[in-house]
C-alpha cells in the first residue's frame, strides 16, 4: 500500500513538473499581456467603423473565453454601422434611379424635336 502511495505522489510530483515547464517556455497562450482588472483594450472609432478596426478588435480574456459585453457590445456597433452604410446605398441607389430616369426622358424629349 505505501509503496502505491509513494508512486501516486511521484506520478502528481512530475506531472506538476512538466504543467510547469510547458506553462513557463509556452505562456498561457494568450498573444497579448494579461490587463489589469478593470481595463479593456476594445475599442472602435465613434462613427465610420472600417475593416483595420474591425481586424484590430481585441477583446478581454476571461476564464472561458472573452467577455461577453465586451463582444456584444463590439457586435452591435458594427451591426449600427451596416445599417447606416446599407441606407446609405440605398438612398445614393434611389437617387440614381431617378437620375436615370430624368435622362431617359430627356433624351426621349430630345428625339422627339
Amino acid at each position: 500500500m505505501a509503496s502505491a502511495l509513494i508512486y501516486l505522489f511521484v506520478v502528481l510530483v512530475v506531472a506538476a513538473v512538466i504543467y510547469l515547464l510547458a506553462a513557463l517556455v509556452f505562456g498561457r497562450g494568450e498573444q497579448l499581456e494579461a490587463l489589469p482588472p478593470g481595463a479593456t483594450p476594445t475599442r472602435l472609432p465613434a462613427v465610420d467603423v472600417e475593416g483595420a478596426d474591425v481586424r484590430s478588435l481585441r477583446f478581454q480574456q476571461v476564464v472561458r473565453g472573452y467577455k461577453a459585453a465586451e463582444v456584444d457590445w463590439a457586435l452591435e456597433r458594427l451591426a449600427n454601422e451596416v445599417d447606416d452604410l446599407r441606407g446609405q446605398v440605398a438612398v445614393l441607389q434611389r437617387q440614381l434611379d431617378v437620375a436615370g430616369e430624368q435622362l431617359q426622358r430627356a433624351r426621349a424629349v430630345d428625339r422627339e424635336e
